[in-house]
């Protein structure tokens, strides 16, 4: 009788790092697998025929110029929030007050345009606009910073905190600033006067912030792979020991890390209230820093990557909606389907860092 123990068939091994057109193709397969998958789903569950389900998804995202314009702005907001994100997940500091941070940036640029508006020239409220937008962000996110640097406090549990504390400032704003008192909303701010509108570039109200994104994502790159910041984020994310040990001030690094990611949190609150809502309520970041929270970590943390998480995130919820809207499924069957399609591109990632190893089987004479 065989005494040892029976070897499992396969076993895991950490793959070094892939060539970027094999680890791309791996990413192809898992799309084309879930898609497969999702068609699959679709026939079973409903009948419709796939193909013309994909169809709708894409013609949700750019049926029409109008719908064209609205995908790539809402890209634009989504990376943003993203690229805020990422300089603190570099270093390690899990910033889930994404939302928050957009929030208190979208009340600073409404108190602006609501108290301002017949006092002082539209040019300097928007200025105004511009720098208690990204001063309140930048706040918002030096508060948990400021107690994680200090006493070590979990930023988690703070930054989501942080996140119904904005929210229900706006609440109690939308309550004193509301339009007509007892609707419990603000409404359209300055509708005649259009006094803290953010202007139109090319006569398009949706290019701003497409180009700022633009702008934002180049820069937001340079910083973190070019500058001498950028390097001690990275040394910080690897170990504070260490970091310590070559003389950077680890404290200051995660202040002035938090700075930067509240700020731009907050440049999207501007975004959204001055340029494309003109009003700010409680949902007016419709969940995406908790979506963003996602789309930087499928990218890795590199700002060029996600532009396209960013991206694929976007259309598959605009898809999602033509597809309830088309085919009067309820909202559930399109979550479906955009989960699966999640679920195939992130589960990819492990076949990217693992590769799977199979035992030989031992000869005859192996086993004696």
């Amino acid at each position: 009788m065989n005494s040892k123990k029976q070897e499992p068939s396969f076993y895991l091994v950490k793959r070094d790092a892939l060539p970027w057109h094999k680890a791309l193709g791996i990413r192809i397969a898992a799309i084309v697998a879930a898609m497969v998958v999702c068609a699959v789903v679709t026939t079973v569950l409903t009948g419709i025929n796939p193909i013309q389900v994909y169809v709708s998804i894409f013609l949700g995202a750019f049926g029409t110029a109008r719908k064209t314009w609205i995908t790539f702005q809402n890209v634009a907001i989504l990376l943003l929030i993203s690229l805020a994100l990422t300089p603190a997940f570099r270093m390690h500091f899990w910033n889930i007050g994404g939302e928050g941070q957009v929030l208190v940036g979208g009340l600073a640029s409404a108190a602006c345009m609501i108290c301002l508006a017949d006092k002082i020239p539209n040019a300097l409220v928007i200025l105004l606009m511009i720098v208690c937008s990204l001063g309140a962000g930048a706040i918002w996110g030096l508060i948990p910073a400021f107690f994680k640097a200090k006493w070590n406090t979990n930023e988690t549990l703070s930054t989501l905190m942080m996140n119904y504390i904005a929210t229900q400032l706006v609440a109690f704003f939308t309550i004193v600033w509301e339009v007509p008192k007892g609707s419990g909303k603000i409404g359209i701010i300055n509708q005649n006067s259009s006094i803290g509108w953010l202007p139109q570039i090319a006569g398009s109200k949706y290019l701003l912030s497409i180009l700022i994104a633009a702008a934002i994502t180049v820069l937001l790159y340079i910083y973190l792979v070019y500058s001498k910041q950028g390097y001690e984020i990275a040394v910080v994310g690897e170990s504070e020991r260490t970091a310590r040990y070559v003389g950077i001030k680890v404290e200051k690094v995660i202040i002035r890390t938090m700075l930067i990611s509240g700020g731009i949190c907050g440049l999207v609150g501007l975004l959204l209230v001055g340029g494309i809502n003109h009003t700010v309520t409680t949902t007016i970041a419709n969940g995406q820093g908790f979506t963003a929270v996602m789309v930087s970590w499928m990218a890795k943390f590199n700002p060029i990557t996600m532009v396209f998480t960013s991206f694929l995130i976007i259309f598959l919820n605009r898809g999602a909606s033509e597809i309830s809207t088309t085919f009067g499924l309820n909202q559930s069957f399109a979550d479906i389907l955009t989960g699966i399609i999640l679920f195939f591109i992130i589960g990819c990632e492990f076949f990217i860092s693992y590769k799977i190893n199979f035992r030989k089987k031992a000869g005859k004479g192996e086993n004696n």
